[in-house]
């Protein structure tokens, strides 16, 4: 995962945002936020994504409409600490669709009050019938939120030739 920061202190352009505020539950025997409650922010955050972007397919809906998306592997780095009362911006992108089956997710997470990026993560996704649990092609609404947005794309392709700083 790329660690440069040109977009804003984004890892790359147009992320939606989420707001995680941690509570004294989320911390661990450690005294800071345990690493298990990252990825149920991480999901927190998709769903979150998947709201705004497709209001008009609700999640509740989903065992409807007999389709979704499934994480198949996760990369996650760990780079600071949050304890209870911290508040994260939480991004989200989609960098990866081949608009029928396969998907990524990228994640960063920043301390709001002074932008230090706590986590990242990267997650592959397939598409899966709900009835069977087997691979399915994506339906219309997962192709419509599974897009890489052209500026997205755009600074994929510069990171991939190593032209950030």
């Amino acid at each position: 995962m790329n660690k440069a920061k040109t977009f804003d202190g984004w890892d790359l352009p147009s992320p939606y945002l989420h707001r995680i505020v941690a509570n004294e539950a989320d911390e661990d025997e450690f005294g800071h936020v345990n690493n298990a409650r990252y990825l149920t922010w991480a999901d927190e955050t998709a769903w979150a994504h998947w709201d705004h972007d497709i209001p008009e397919h609700p999640r509740t809906e989903f065992v409807r409409y007999e389709h979704g998306m499934a994480i198949v592997r996760s990369e996650c780095d760990y780079l600071g600490h949050a304890h209870a009362g911290d508040a994260l911006d939480c991004a989200v992108w989609i960098t990866k669709s081949d608009g029928r089956l396969r998907a990524e997710r990228r994640f960063q997470f920043r301390r709001a009050d002074n932008g230090q990026t706590v986590f990242r993560a990267r997650m592959d996704l397939v598409c899966f019938k709900l009835r069977t649990g087997r691979p399915a092609r994506m339906s219309p609404a997962l192709v419509k939120h599974y897009r890489v947005l052209p500026d997205i794309e755009a600074a994929l392709m510069t990171e991939s030739l190593g032209g950030r700083d």
